[in-house]
């Protein structure tokens, strides 16, 4: 049995394949989810799981390098917004409009996780990431600004801990 972290295997493998640049969606319980997709249902009532709840345990084992959200969240559920600013605060916020999230990203997303949540604009895109600390540990490399960048954002949101310690 695992010892910790996700529980859950098509979580866990979800994760493990993921690969720099591609992007997982974390959605409320309205969110249309394409046919074809490679989709993880958690929801069982209304609530439950809450959104904000999936996104701190996937983030504990995801490297997230920008989130991606409905830029309604800014201006009509604060508190979503205040949750994605607390927990990926290492990682790039970008907002977009919401209709690109449901009719262009859910089709490219390599999976979507689906939470009980009732949260207005609560689908969440993750766009995976690299350990900058693993990838460039070995003498005679040169580290792009893009990494230097990711290093300070990780050490300034004390999340170091979570990264590699060759």
């Amino acid at each position: 049995m695992k010892r910790k972290g996700i529980l859950n295997r098509e979580i866990s493998r979800i994760i493990a394949g993921m690969g720099h640049g591609q992007k997982l969606i974390v959605s409320d319980a309205g969110f249309p989810i394409p046919e074809d997709a490679d989709c993880v249902d958690l929801a069982i009532k209304k609530g439950l799981p809450d959104l904000p709840t999936v996104l701190k345990i996937i983030t504990e084992e995801f490297i997230s390098e920008k989130v991606m959200f409905a830029e309604d969240v800014i201006s009509n559920n604060q508190p979503l917004y205040k949750n994605l600013q607390e927990i990926f605060k290492d990682s790039e916020l970008e907002a977009i409009p919401h209709e690109r999230i449901m009719n262009e990203i859910a089709y490219e997303a390599k999976a979507i996780i689906r939470t009980g949540d009732y949260n207005p604009w609560g689908n969440i895109v993750l766009v995976a990431g690299t350990d900058p600390y693993a990838w460039f540990e070995k003498d005679g490399l040169k580290m792009p600004e893009f990494y230097k960048k990711r290093i300070k954002d990780i050490e300034n949101a004390e999340r170091r801990d979570m990264f590699y310690k060759g």
